[in-house]
């Protein structure tokens, strides 16, 4: 089976063929600028505990960080349903999710989207896990994981018809790095990955390997 990260490159592969030069300038020159940055110095990192998180569901439930029992949790913050590399992490991690419960692991994906817009989400990509909504980011900005998109990139996600503020119900164009985070049961972090760059992502068979590691 080709990795994640496969599919991911060859997506992107794709896209900067398709995509006009100018509009992918722009995006290009967005994720280098982050890079530059080196926001992800500014996230939470392995070894501190995962902060307690009040989120609502799908259906509108309040979940908390608290609630989940399970030995292992993995947290994903994806940038909505919108987004197309988000959504093949999403399948992926879907696909791992038996293997996930043989190792008493649950599987958690945040989003600032709307629960109405995480519920199509999550029934587009037909997810069996619990995806929250962290409305206006809030939950994100406290892990540092946040930033801004520049003018110009609105204007070309406009040219695409992606329209954040509708997913999002707000007008700041913020949005979270696609990071992800293994925790154990003390919810200490294990394990992070936090790429500025949103065509990259964790792969599940590096998340499976950590997971029999951290079992030994």
């Amino acid at each position: 089976m080709m990795s994640l990260s496969t599919i991911l490159s060859e997506r992107k592969a794709n896209n900067k063929k398709n995509i006009p030069t100018e509009k992918w300038t722009v995006m290009e020159h967005s994720t280098n600028d982050l890079k530059k940055q080196k926001l992800s110095n500014k996230a939470i990192k392995s070894g501190n505990l995962l902060p307690e998180f009040k989120l609502p569901n799908v259906h509108n439930k309040v979940i908390s960080l608290n609630e989940i029992t399970s030995d292992f949790l993995i947290i994903s913050f994806y940038r909505g349903g919108w987004c197309p590399f988000c959504n093949l992490e999403l399948k992926a991690l879907q696909n791992i999710l038996p293997d996930l419960k043989k190792m008493n692991t649950e599987l958690v994906a945040i989003s600032p989207e709307t629960p109405d817009n995480s519920l199509t989400t999550s029934e587009k990509n037909e997810l069996g896990f619990t995806v929250l909504s962290d409305l206006n980011n809030s939950y994100a900005k406290s892990l540092g994981l946040v930033f801004q998109l520049p003018e110009d990139l609105r204007e070309v996600y406009h040219s695409f018809n992606i329209d954040v503020p509708k997913h999002n119900k707000n007008k700041d164009y913020e949005l979270p790095m696609p990071a992800t985070y293994i925790l154990n049961k003390k919810r200490e972090i294990i394990y992070d990955f936090i790429p500025e760059d949103y065509t990259e992502r964790l792969n599940p068979s590096t998340i499976l390997n950590i997971l029999k590691k951290a079992q030994q």
